[in-house]
């Protein structure tokens, strides 16, 4: 099958930096709704009339990937306000922060927590990849027609680079 508007496409895939250095691999084919919101439109756009067995290569600007690094997305907090058991490198949900946290800064986004320092934490809204251009070696595994609730969903059920708040340890991007 050919790959299309709606339908979902398995992937394994390596991840690097411009020089090289690792940022993710998929060692095990996951399922991605292509036509959705699981993907990035410059890896739709590639994987257009692919079929299974297919290995791209593809170079990505941030500009269409993760976006420019924002330095008006960091935020110091007192760290009166977080728990004790506060990790560098949890996830934060910005609609959860607690009250006292600067009032600019945007509740639609996912924060980071960067730095903890005794009196402050730092919060960063950038995705972990903005700023950098990344290289992607992918390798389609198999394609399908999508079902009805994932056409319905926008999604397979995994979202690329997709930043979900998470529990202390978990340093996924997918």
């Amino acid at each position: 099958m050919e790959i299309t508007e709606q339908c979902v496409v398995a992937l394994t895939w390596t991840l690097t930096d411009t020089l090289g250095e690792e940022l993710d691999i998929l060692d095990e084919p996951v399922e991605f709704l292509v036509g959705g919101t699981d993907l990035l439109g410059r890896i739709e756009e590639a994987l257009q009339g692919h079929t299974e067995g297919a290995t791209l290569s593809l170079h990505i600007e941030p500009e269409e990937a993760f976006g420019d690094y924002n330095d008006q997305l960091i935020f110091l907090e007192p760290r009166t306000l977080f728990p004790l058991e506060l990790e560098e490198g949890m996830v934060l949900e910005g609609n959860a922060l607690p009250t006292g946290s600067n009032p600019d800064a945007p509740r639609d986004v996912l924060y980071t927590v960067s730095e903890i320092y005794p009196e402050h934490v730092v919060l960063d809204g950038n995705h972990p990849l903005a700023g950098i251009a990344i290289r992607l070696h992918l390798k389609v595994c198999g394609v399908r027609e999508a079902t009805e609730a994932e056409i319905g969903q926008g999604s397979a059920g995994t979202g690329f680079f997709r930043i979900q708040p998470q529990a202390p340890g978990n340093d996924l991007l997918h």
